[in-house]
């Protein structure tokens, strides 16, 4: 049985910088995906527009700046979360141009917790500072990285060096030029313990050795910041490079997952209103056997249906970020974990259903569901697939629930 915790209210602050955000949004992020997608037809396919550069001057001239960090802006998770989902209608462009986008917010959350003194100088500061970009080298194509514990790439010590050698994928933000440095997760003693087998280590990503091969598009369509596939052949760095200890990989995997995962469904959800918004609009404007699609009962259904799962999403996110921020990450561990499988569920049903409504345009470049579609589909897998978050959710209940008190039949016969 799962733990409840009243919602608190928001401080003065918190609710300065939503209303700010909201106009930021709406003034000036929405307005440029115009420029920003004729900017990315201009350039190369990974090349940053520079669109979004004028978009992060005008963030942190708003205030709007590492607002996902407790430790930067003084806010809780469940104060950022209706932020983050501001910036979910816009994922281009809204998460980056505050400087919330993954993976850097992962990998700027590690350098936070367990970094040391010269690594947070030398990537956690820059990063911070919006001037360079990172990415997170963990999964691999040999294995099923839904266990962590399966990963193969080898991290040897050699002297005062760690020696790399494996084969990732999925290492999201390697594309993009301003990437500068790589989290790479791998096995430095295999003999160890199954938890204990993994550690991480900074590999700046111009170091001999690293090879980023091609990117991998989500149906069909690249990303800017590209989801590489990365080679590493006796990729050397110095042991002052580990992120934490040795053998901490996969704590360090769980503990960097953990805000990233509810801060993926913070802009999901976003993401499902803009959805939500533009079905509402299409099925008012859309004429069809006499009237508006607005008027036909399977639409008033469908939009119906959208409200209530956005609702019901957007409550267990709130309620998986206030246990984050009164009894910390490891007690939201399973709240996190259906937050993980409901709200991408939620988002792309009603994106599915504003593509229905929306007709053949739904499936198109002509508006935005399509691309948003993909990306949220393909949130059900990345940072563990639902799978491993309904296993996880099934063995909490069942070693939490107590047995039924003395007398009450578990069967009606």
């Amino acid at each position: 049985m799962t733990t409840t915790h009243a919602l608190t209210a928001p401080s003065a602050r918190a609710e300065e910088l939503l209303a700010e955000m909201r106009d930021f949004m709406r003034d000036e992020v929405l307005p440029a995906e115009e420029t920003y997608h004729a900017q990315r037809a201009q350039g190369s396919l990974h090349d940053p527009p520079e669109v979004l550069e004028d978009l992060k001057s005008r963030a942190r001239e708003r205030g709007l700046w590492n607002l996902f960090l407790p430790a930067e802006s003084g806010l809780t998770q469940l104060e950022y979360a209706p932020i983050a989902e501001l910036s979910g209608w816009s994922l281009e462009l809204g998460p980056e141009a505050i400087n919330g986008a993954a993976p850097d917010t992962g990998n700027m959350e590690l350098l936070h917790l367990i970094g040391t003194p010269e690594q947070q100088s030398e990537w956690l500061e820059p990063l911070l500072d919006g001037r360079i970009r990172s990415a997170f080298a963990m999964t691999e194509p040999q294995v099923a990285s839904s266990d962590a514990t399966n990963i193969r790439t080898r991290i040897r010590r050699d002297g005062d060096e760690y020696v790399i050698n494996g084969l990732k994928w999925w290492t999201s933000g390697a594309m993009d030029p301003r990437c500068a440095v790589l989290v790479v997760m791998g096995q430095t003693d295999p003999d160890a313990e199954k938890h204990r087998q993994q550690s991480m280590v900074i590999v700046p990503i111009d170091t001999p050795g690293v090879r980023v091969v091609r990117d991998l598009p989500v149906f069909g369509h690249h990303d800017q910041h590209g989801h590489a596939v990365v080679e590493l052949t006796d990729v050397r760095v110095p042991v002052r490079n580990l992120l934490g200890e040795e053998g901490g990989g996969f704590a360090a995997a769980q503990m960097r997952l953990g805000p990233g995962r509810i801060h993926h469904c913070m802009r999901a959800l976003g993401a499902a209103e803009r959805a939500l918004a533009l079905m509402v609009a299409r099925a008012k404007e859309r004429v069809a056997f006499g009237g508006p699609l607005s008027d036909q009962g399977v639409v008033q259904q469908q939009i119906a249906e959208s409200r209530l799962e956005i609702a019901q999403a957007r409550l267990l996110c709130h309620q998986a970020c206030q246990v984050i921020d009164t009894a910390g990450n490891r007690s939201a561990r399973h709240l996190v974990a259906m937050a993980k499988v409901a709200v991408p569920r939620a988002a792309t049903r009603v994106m599915d259903r504003a593509i229905q409504v929306h007709g053949g345009a739904g499936v198109t470049d002509v508006t935005p569901l399509s691309a948003m579609y993909g990306w949220h589909r393909a949130m059900r897998l990345f940072d563990g697939p639902d799978e491993v978050h309904l296993r996880s959710i099934a063995q909490s209940e069942l070693r939490g629930q107590p047995e039924l008190p003395p007398g009450v039949p578990s069967t009606p016969w």
